[in-house]
């Protein structure tokens, strides 16, 4: 039977997923046509929104490279190789992360990887004695230009959930891990730590005069910050105003300037921004 014939009256009614394929069936279409098919079935009801911006994710993620989502070096918890183990904890319960890069003389060093469930093991054991090196694990780098479909198939067959970036002359650049990954395909993950930080301002000081705040960042604590007057009744977060200052959902690399501030969006996806960059007016 050939498939591509019409099916008769008395056949069952298609999926819109049997309909799609048989739309494709024929000449061989671009990626952009692909995606309005999709948004179609969303606008149909096929679709919900969700799965629609998984899709959509999960297809921009063969064009994305590492180094457009990874965690900046400046950024990145790391443990020394001769931190003693009180400052070993103290830096795992104050960032509540589950795996560190440990570092020698510099941070271009990279001798491994901490897991913190690896501390416990050493508690259970009833060793007197610590040694950090002996409880590391390999680390894996990775170059800035890895596409990140490449890095996921990588992450899982190797099992692994973590990697340091290295830049063209070897050096560390940057951190990546298996959640900033699927966070690309569907959406922001969220842990229990996520939930503790949201009521905290998230504005931080970059070494060329720039400043990353989280787009959850109340308008009002941004103003007190900076000490500046945005409006407070147009958004309640400050990735909420830039929002409604693009018109639409501004993807990243897109800037616009707003009281005098230069806002350019480091992190977002289908649903919403998540990480800002800002330049204050004269770049102070």
């Amino acid at each position: 039977m050939n498939e591509d014939s019409p099916s008769s009256s008395g056949s069952a009614p298609r999926s819109w997923l049997e309909r799609l394929g048989q739309a494709f069936s024929g000449e061989p279409r671009n990626r952009e046509e692909l995606i309005e098919e999709l948004r179609h079935a969303r606008q149909n009801g096929l679709l919900d929104g969700d799965t629609l911006a998984m899709l959509e994710g999960a297809m921009g993620v063969s064009d994305e490279q590492v180094v457009d989502v990874m965690v900046p070096r400046a950024q990145m918890v790391w443990v020394p190789i001769d931190a003693s183990l009180k400052d070993i904890l103290r830096i795992v319960t104050e960032s509540g992360h589950s795996r560190y890069p440990v570092h020698g003389e510099d941070k271009d060093e990279v001798l491994g990887l901490l897991l913190a469930k690896d501390l416990l093991r050493h508690f259970a054991s009833g060793e007197s004695e610590f040694e950090l090196r002996r409880i590391l694990r390999p680390m894996t780098l990775i170059p800035e230009s890895k596409k990140l479909n490449v890095l996921l198939k990588d992450f899982r067959l190797n099992r692994t959930h973590m990697a340091v970036v290295v830049d063209e002359y070897g050096g560390v650049a940057g951190l990546i891990t298996i959640e900033d990954v699927l966070e690309e395909i569907v959406g922001e993950i969220d842990d229990e730590h996520d939930a503790e930080d949201k009521p905290e301002v998230h504005i931080t000081a970059q070494p060329d005069g720039a400043w990353t705040v989280q787009a959850l960042t109340p308008v009002e604590d941004f103003n007190a910050h900076f000490h500046v007057g945005l409006d407070i009744d147009a958004a309640d977060t400050v990735g909420g105003l830039v929002t409604q200052a693009f018109g639409h959902l501004p993807e990243r690399g897109e800037s616009i300037e707003l009281g005098g501030f230069l806002f350019e969006v480091a992190k977002a996806d289908a649903r919403r921004v998540h990480l800002l960059r800002v330049r204050p007016p004269g770049g102070a």
